[in-house]
Order: structure tokens, then sequence, then C-alpha cells
């Protein structure tokens, strides 16, 4: 077995991609369904919701709807007692649907209409994200007397999947928007920030408590009393580049907030999502075509999925799936370029990072792209060259 030019069944186990237990069931359970498909293993996702709960145990997890919006994954972690982070109306009417009372949920998308606010408000939501002048009004004058909390602007550092400058603002536009929230009517609750999605340096952590801390003192002197920090996602899946696991990052991050937060710490919480489901997913995709644009050149494979059809983050290949062939080779490897199915230059996955299949693939090899379970079905384009969205199965493996 192959992934990325490595035995799996060699490595795989150390760098706990999959076992060979797991792969022999999954192969049973994946055989007879037409390729391209998602499977979500839902049992993953529990192991997961528990090492976070239990290595942050002082924090609330308020699980990124985003990132995996399945129903079944939703059951799950309501069941767990997980919170939940909306960032539209759509998924706060989803969770509502499936008995999720609204003081579980706040509104963490700074970026919302005035309508969306006040439809929220009705449906129960009193606990909403904020990073700007005129969406802090909107809040006053459609949710009177919510919470607020504020989002603090961050580098991303090494976080393979940024999410610097489009959201959050300067600690001291934040400061204002704190004093203004007051006189608006609203209760200034905390301060947010998310350090960037597979963030690999865990001291962007410890600058962005930093901030929290300032504003704290800040607003302090000013009599408001800030009581909570939202430290959003950030924590790793396994894809190819490495990370420290969850545990590391935990134990810097509870020394990084008693340092600030000597005489206690303020209400915590986390937005995973990532970090929850993305280990859970296994894509199944099959070759379409092997070609070459002369006789000397590396290879391009393309798959019969693709930036459009659930792989937007291999866009300037940010993120690097675990990907391997299903039938066995015992024929020497060769640099590959991939790419996906559609007529569109653009969908093309990994040009410069080369992956390496055995030399005798062909048309109609089934392959593996692990760590799919995130940010995969849900960032799927409806139509495009007429490609539905891929196909998905619950896996409830015990």
């Amino acid at each position: 077995m192959y992934f990325g030019g490595i035995d799996i069944f060699e490595y795989g186990t150390i760098l706990d991609y999959i076992s060979k237990e797991r792969y022999k069931k999954l192969k049973e359970f994946s055989k007879n369904k037409k390729a391209p498909f998602l499977i979500i293993d839902l049992k993953t996702i529990e192991e997961k919701y528990d090492e976070l709960q239990k290595n942050l145990p002082f924090a609330k997890i308020y699980y990124a709807v985003k990132a995996n919006p399945f129903d079944d994954v939703l059951k799950l972690l309501a069941k767990k007692g997980a919170y939940f982070d909306i960032a539209t109306i759509y998924e706060l009417d989803q969770v509502l649907k499936l008995g999720v009372s609204p003081d579980r949920m706040s509104f963490g998308n700074t970026i919302k209409k005035e309508a969306d606010i006040g439809y929220a408000y009705k449906k129960g939501i009193r606990m909403f994200a904020t990073d700007s002048a005129s969406d802090l009004q909107k809040i006053a004058r459609q949710a009177p007397g919510s919470r607020v909390y504020f989002r603090v602007l961050c580098e991303s550092g090494e976080a393979d999947w940024p999410l610097s400058k489009k959201f959050g603002a300067y600690p001291d536009l934040i400061f204002k928007l704190i004093l203004n929230a007051r006189k608006l009517g609203l209760v200034p609750y905390g301060i947010s920030f998310h350090v960037g999605s597979q963030q690999r340096s865990i001291g962007s952590w410890g600058n962005a408590i930093s901030k929290a801390k300032y504003l704290f003192d800040a607003v302090q002197e000013e009599g408001i009393e800030l009581k909570l920090i939202n430290m959003g996602g950030g924590f790793p899946a396994h894809y190819i580049n490495p990370t420290q696991e969850l545990e590391n990052y935990a134990k810097e991050i509870k020394r990084y907030l008693d340092d600030d937060f000597p005489d206690g710490l303020p209400e915590i919480i986390v937005e995973p999502g990532r970090s929850l489901v993305a280990d859970s997913g296994i894509m199944v995709s099959e070759i379409s075509l092997v070609a070459k644009k002369n006789s000397s050149d590396i290879p391009w494979v393309y798959l019969d999925v693709g930036k459009f059809t659930g792989l937007p983050e291999t866009i300037e290949e940010c993120i690097k799936y675990p990907i391997f062939m299903e039938r066995e080779s015992k024929k020497d490897l060769q640099e590959v370029i991939l790419a996906g199915p559609t007529c569109d230059s653009m969908d093309t996955l990994y040009q410069d990072f080369k992956y390496k299949f055995p030399v005798d693939i062909k048309d109609g090899d089934r392959v593996y792209i692990l760590t799919t379970g995130a940010y995969t079905y849900s960032y799927c384009a409806i139509g495009f060259n007429g490609f539905p969205p891929i196909k998905y199965y619950i896996w409830k493996n015990k």
C-alpha cells in the first residue's frame, strides 16, 4: 500500500494514519460502492471529542458546524454535550431541528446581515461575535442586551490554512468597540481570536492570549469586566506535514493562560472543527486518466475528485492529504502530478509537491484520500461541469 511514496503499513501506524485492522474494515465497507464518495467514521469523531475534553477540561467545546455539517455528526456531538459555533441562520436552523437548545450556540461569524441577527435573536441566540462598528450597531438594534465577544486580528504564523486579514480587528479598535458596546446597551462579554487553521506553532496561542489579557486590563480601567476568552480553533489533524500531539498543545496553552491570568481563568471556550472531524474522513476516488505531455514528462494523474468536488484546500497546495493506492504493487515508484476532473486549469491539486505512485498505475485504479472529514463535502460546488456534490456514507465503525 502506498501513501505519498511510503509503504503505508510500514510507516502508517507510526504516523497514526490508518491501521491494518481499520483498513480491512474500510475495504469491506466500501466495496461495491461507486467512486467517488466520502466515508465519515463516527467512532473517530467520538474519540477526538473525548481527547479534546480530556486535555482541555477547563474549556467549553463549541463545535464549528461549518467543518462538517452532517446531521449524524451533529447528533453525536450534541449527545456528547458539545456546544455549537454557528456561522449562518441556516446552520442555526439545522442545529435547532436536531433538538439543541439555543443557549448551547454562539453566532461566531462577524459578517452577517442585520435581518439574520434579528432572526437568530428571535430563535433564542444571545451570544454574538463582532469586529466592526457597523456590525456592533446591527447587533444592538436587533439583539438588545446580548452578550458580545470581540474578535482580535491574529497573524496566522505557521498555519497551513491562514485566517488572518479577513477577520478581526487590531486591539486599539477593539478597545473602542468594547466601550461603545456598553453605551449601546449590549454586554461586553469577552475576547475571541483564531490563530489559523491547522496551526503548527503553539506559540501563536501565547501571542493571542497576551492580546486578550491586554484588553481585559485596558477595559477594566474603564469599569468593564470581561468574562470570556474564545480561543477559536486551530488544533491540528493528521495530514502529511507533522504537528505535535494535542496533549502538547494543551499543556502549553494552559501555561500561557495561567501566566497571564494568575488569579484564576476567565471562562474559556474553544471552537474546534478540523481537529474533531478531519481524521474521520476517507475519500474514495478513482483515477480517470493517466497521461503525459511528452514522453519524458512526469505523468499527470487525473482523479474523479478535485478542487470543485471536495478538495478546495489544495489551493496553493496548503493542505497535503495522505493519499495512497488501494491495490498493491511491487513496481518502482514514480513522481506524479495530481489533478481533478473538471475542465478548469485551476483544478490541479498537487504540481509542486510530488506524490509517488507505482509506475504501473492505470485508469480505474482506486485511490484513498485520508483526513478528509473536514471542509470537503461542505465546500463542494453544486453543478460545475455538471458534477454533483460528492456522495457520502456514515460509517459507524465499531
